[in-house]
Parts: C-alpha cells; structure tokens; sequence
C-alpha cells in the first residue's frame, strides 16, 4: 500500500501576509527555518521510500532542515502559477474580481486548473507506483489540489481542505479507495 506524507513548506514573508507566491523563490523566515526543523522532529522516526521537493527554495530548504537534503526536485511540485496575481492578496484582487478565488476563476497570465490537474496527476503517478511511503515537500494550492487529484475529485475540491504552513498531512488507500488519512496536523 502507498501512504504519501505531504509537508507544506515553512512560513515565507508573503505566505505570513497572505501574498501569493508561486514563481518568486522566497526564503524561509527565521519562523519557517524553526517550523521546518520542528517538521523534521515529527518525521524522524519514520522511512520513506521516496522523498520529493518542489524546486522552489521555500519547499527545498524546509526538506533539508528537516532532515531530507538528499529529496528528488520534482519540477510539477511547484506552486500554481498565480501569473499576475503574484505577490497579490486575494482581498486585493477582489477589489477587482468580487468573489475571486484560485479554484474558481481565471488566473490572468497563470496556470488553469486544467493545467494545474494535468502536472499533478503526473505526481500522483508517480506517487502510486511506489510500493511504500513517500514524502512530498510543496506549496498550500499545489498540495491541496494534489490531494484532490489523488482522491480522483476535481483540483476545485482543494479548495475545502487548508492547509497551514509546515504542516504534514497523509494521503492513503482504504481497501481500494483512496482517502486523505490525515490533514493540517
């Protein structure tokens, strides 16, 4: 059976603001640099048969302060491309699109759900054909659409499961069913 282990990366300057960050390689803050040593401390006494990175720095250096220098870089980990939103608040962008969300509407020069759904259904692939645990370090809407793609639900259903900075969540397999087995903790 395959249990996958996802960890969002430590606290970055924007993710405490609220600013989205794909494409901006952001370090960690001294706060994200403690949370990912304390993500690490919750991982120790577990083996992963596979260990996987975003190319993203944040997603990176939470894995090695974890204890995971040596993850793979998977370059469909990274972040959804929020194009002109970068750097932007999602209550900045509704003061021009009421209701704007990233599940739910364009993203003006970035990545479609489609796009998004595409790229993560490689990882999720990927992920299956491993034949124990694997471990993924990435990004909020990256890992929420992951887990939706691994649940066989549209990236949209990300929308209903948060997920916080350095936390770790577990995707498994329940008699045939795929199921999210933890969440946020």
């Amino acid at each position: 059976m395959t249990s996958v282990w996802l960890v969002r990366h430590g606290e970055t300057e924007w993710s405490a603001s609220g600013r989205h960050t794909s494409r901006t390689d952001l370090p960690l803050t001294a706060t994200g640099e403690r949370q990912a040593r304390d993500v690490g401390g919750r991982l120790h006494d577990r083996d992963f048969d596979a260990v996987l990175t975003s190319p993203r720095l944040r997603a990176r250096r939470t894995a090695e302060l974890a204890g995971y220098p040596e993850a793979t870089v998977d370059p469909d980990l990274v972040e959804w491309d929020y194009g002109e939103y970068e750097g932007v608040t999602t209550a900045k962008i509704r003061e021009q699109v009421p209701g704007w969300t990233v599940w739910t509407h364009p993203v003006p020069g970035g990545e479609s759900a489609a796009h998004v759904a595409e790229r993560l259904d490689r990882v999720v692939d990927r992920l299956r054909a491993y034949p124990g645990r694997a471990l993924v370090f990435a990004h909020a809407h990256a890992l929420r659409a992951l887990a939706a793609r691994w649940l066989g639900e549209p990236v949209a259903t990300g929308r209903h499961l948060r997920l916080d900075t350095a936390t770790v969540s577990v995707l498994g397999d329940d008699r045939g069913t795929p199921v999210v087995v933890r969440w946020n903790a």
